[in-house]
């Protein structure tokens, strides 16, 4: 190995590890849980969005208010495939 592209790799190394330690977040488990909640429910939303929410804007920034909406429409129009998720969603 060269001494250019060992100096090159303990830069690259430095740099990660201080963006690193900026960018830790500290979230409790709820909030996490939340988050991921919101990621699934507007995946479902652009997935059954034509079956089940055709009459809300298709481009809605679905939030963790809508989340009690988006399950609703899932368990009644979504079939067995949005049921599922529905309860995965309720979890």
């Amino acid at each position: 190995m060269s001494t250019e592209s060992s100096s090159i790799r303990s830069y690259l190394s430095e740099i990660g590890r201080r963006g690193g330690k900026k960018s830790r977040r500290h979230l409790s488990s709820m909030d996490a849980q939340n988050m991921v909640r919101v990621r699934e429910a507007r995946k479902a939303f652009r997935a059954f969005h034509p079956q089940c929410f055709w009459f809300l804007r298709p481009d809605m920034n679905v939030t963790l208010e809508d989340v009690p909406e988006i399950v609703r429409g899932l368990r009644q129009n979504g079939g067995q495939r949005g049921f599922l998720l529905a309860a995965r969603l309720c979890r």
